[in-house]
């Protein structure tokens, strides 16, 4: 039984792993920015030639890094991947890597507030064209993916109205022209990823949520084919500065070793939550694509295990309401991460999402009564009380 036969559990305790010459258990941290030669003959071959555990600089690669990069890509089942400092790094890495003037980029349009800018404001700037279309709507992919569109991009579940998209198809649709598939994938979480066995290129997550978890640090991972990666992607980041800090990617390396038990138990407390609180009457919806009470169920379901760790409700009386409702909360926590072992509800039109043009609002499904509810690893009992106590309050 080789290493690429484990199963997930035991790739994100094992995979990847460099031990120094000391044979530590723990992965070592090496917090150096350079590394030093025997000789000036040794450094000019390396610059020629850098081998496999040869490194030059942090920002091109450091020994810990690699381990997280190598780790996060078995379990991807990808062939490669390059850390960055942060999930909006890897984004925006991901696309100025693979992207030039005169490009044409087809984006799904229901996008998490920085995403967005990116594609609506920081591409147009350097000349690519972009396209934003209904990403649930196939046709509406069909028609703006033209013989000359260079890549699409989506968020597999999107962020934060949980909207699913047929990944398969649009993979087909954009490879059928030539064209790359970049995905970010935080809301589907690692665990319950589907989009390299979909046909994804690019593969991107914000490590900050899940794999770290705990509301330490910020991280980023686009993983992908190996050409791709130590093509395109490391030559823009390592000479852009993209690149993660060792601290952070030993962090996250160590989170790993847990991330499956703790994505489980969030995603049964979704799944429970949706359950308790479906048919409050303060409520016009709740949304989780894994529970029946989602539109896009049955697509859910046929695409992954279950849909993540973050459920939305939306409350009758919008944003007076919504804030009611927060500001009741005891078990949870007010802030605008998501992820985390730590229960967190956001009101994303007054945070994450505020700088989306109100009039675009409706179109994507953000309402003033809006709420995202990120599951963490209290007793679902108490997360389930606390909201119903906090709905009651509305």
């Amino acid at each position: 039984m080789g290493k690429t036969d484990w199963k997930p559990q035991t790739q994100l305790i094992h995979q990847g792993t460099r031990r120094s010459q000391y044979g530590e258990v723990s992965e070592a941290l090496f917090l150096t920015q350079g590394f030093v030669y025997d000789t000036a003959e040794a450094a000019e071959a390396r610059f020629v030639d850098q081998g496999e555990d040869e490194f030059i600089y942090a920002r091109y690669g450091n020994p810990t890094t690699r381990m997280f990069e190598d780790r996060m890509a078995a379990i991807e089942g990808c062939e490669d991947a390059f850390a960055t400092a942060s999930g909006m790094a890897a984004v925006s890495g991901a696309l100025m890597a693979v992207l030039k003037s005169g490009d044409h980029l087809v984006s799904s349009r229901a996008l998490f507030g920085s995403c967005n800018y990116i594609v609506s404001e920081v591409l147009p700037k350097f000349g690519v064209e972009t396209t934003l279309v209904d990403g649930r709507d196939l046709d509406a992919w069909k028609a703006a993916i033209r013989p000359d569109t260079k890549a699409v991009f989506l968020e597999s579940i999107s962020n934060p109205t949980l909207e699913v998209i047929d990944l398969k198809a649009v993979c087909e649709l954009a490879h059928a022209v030539g064209a790359l598939v970049v995905v970010d994938n935080a809301m589907c979480t690692p665990i319950f990823t589907y989009a390299k066995k979909a046909g994804a290129d690019l593969i991107i997550y914000s490590t900050t949520k899940h794999v770290d978890g705990q509301g330490r640090c910020l991280g980023g991972i686009i993983a992908g084919d190996r050409e791709l990666i130590r093509g395109p992607v490391e030559m823009y980041l390592k000479h852009t500065g993209g690149a993660i800090s060792p601290f952070n990617a030993w962090i996250q390396l160590k989170s790993l070793e847990t991330l499956d038990l703790r994505v489980r138990q969030q995603a049964r407390t979704a799944m429970a939550v949706c359950d308790a609180v479906e048919h409050h009457p303060a409520l016009n919806f709740v949304r989780y694509p894994s529970h029946k009470a989602h539109p896009q169920y049955d697509l859910a379901i046929s695409l992954c295990e279950a849909a993540g760790t973050v459920i939305t409700i939306d409350l009758k009386g919008g944003k007076d309401a919504a804030f009611k409702f927060l500001n009741a909360l005891e078990v949870f926590t007010i802030s605008n991460n998501f992820a985390d072992a730590k229960s967190i509800a956001t009101h994303p039109c007054t945070t994450t999402h505020k700088n989306v043009p109100v009039e675009r609002r409706p179109e994507v499904g953000l309402t003033d009564g809006l709420v995202r509810l990120s599951m963490g690893l209290e007793d679902p009992q108490d997360i389930i009380a606390d909201l119903l106590a906090a709905l009651d309050a509305v």
